[in-house]
């Protein structure tokens, strides 16, 4: 009887897992937002995590959210692992569930935080896929620069692969965020960090011809102020983005399976591989955390080890 009415959309009273959930979530929402700084898109992520997480507690006859304990996030989390969700994912919802009762706490809302003794499960660290400075290159040739949309592209992938900025990054860079004399773009990146990150030669001048020769003539009367527009006069997707890369790619012989984040990966791996300082590629990835560059380092041995086997005359 509780679930029909629930289902009809009955309001219950504060407290209970109805419209004041609704409420509290998005209240939390504006708070992730507007307080810290995240994107929109990670805010949904976090919504959907946490509506699943009460979607399982309603349908185990929870109706209110205080109580909500730690044996029923452990429940939803064991749930999760019987159903084949991989640890990663599992953790990032945990980390959304730990996150809004953290927030209701400090309100004075809620008694103690139920994802308190829980412990986030270690994840093996996997390391990026990077491919070698030599396809980066066959694919950055791969546009066709005699037409508007592959000046376009080229002038994409080359800032991509200079400077590694996300894509979100890329499809949301304003006109204003270009320095040219400086030869630097400005990018806001997660928690709306504001970090300026050198062009490059290469990656400045298929900008500065797309920005004043094509431009205009791809978007038509478009007074977007994004940088990458598409024949509709509207901002580049990301997903656009990564078909636009994974074009390339092919095009270029590339047979690995390619990722929005791979140029990304190439520009932090290449720049160390040369002798890069690791807190320069952090500075320019946005890491806040330096250990998260580190996983660069581990590539870059691997690259010294198939060197030194290939070329040491006892290797």
């Amino acid at each position: 009887m509780m679930e029909s009415k629930q289902a009809q959309g009955e309001t219950g009273s504060r407290g209970e897992l109805s419209s004041p959930f609704d409420e509290e979530l998005m209240q939390y929402s504006q708070v992730l937002m507007v307080e810290k700084g995240f994107s929109r898109h990670t805010v949904t992520g976090y919504r959907l995590d946490l509506m699943q997480f009460f979607s399982y507690f309603r349908a185990r006859g929870g109706t209110r959210i205080a109580d909500v304990d730690m044996y029923v996030v452990l429940g939803f989390l064991r749930d999760l692992k019987t159903k084949g969700m991989v640890q990663r994912t599992i953790n990032r919802k945990l980390s959304a569930i730990r996150g809004f009762f953290r927030y209701l706490s400090q309100k004075g809302d809620f008694p103690a935080n139920p994802t308190e003794e829980i412990r986030t499960p270690h994840l093996r660290q996997s390391l990026p896929h990077v491919i070698s400075l030599r396809e980066v290159e066959r694919m950055l040739d791969q546009p066709d620069t005699k037409t508007p949309r592959g000046i376009r592209d080229r002038a994409i992938l080359e800032v991509l692969y200079a400077t590694g900025i996300r894509v979100s990054e890329l499809v949301t860079l304003p006109l204003q965020g270009i320095f040219w004399d400086e030869g630097f773009i400005r990018v806001f990146g997660k928690g709306s960090k504001e970090r300026l990150i050198p062009l490059g030669g290469q990656a400045l001048t298929w900008l500065q011809t797309y920005c004043e020769e094509v431009r205009q003539r791809i978007s038509g009367s478009s007074q977007r102020d994004e940088v990458f527009l598409s024949r509709l006069g509207r901002p580049l997707s990301r997903q656009s983005v990564w078909k636009i890369i994974k074009q390339y790619a092919l095009q270029g012989g590339i047979r690995e399976k390619i990722s929005p984040h791979t140029l990304r990966h190439c520009f932090a791996t290449h720049l160390l591989e040369r002798g890069a300082d690791l807190r320069s590629v952090q500075m320019m990835l946005g890491h806040a955390d330096i250990s998260t560059t580190q996983i660069y380092t581990h590539l870059t041995k691997e690259h010294l080890i198939r060197v030194h086997k290939a070329f040491h005359p006892r290797g």
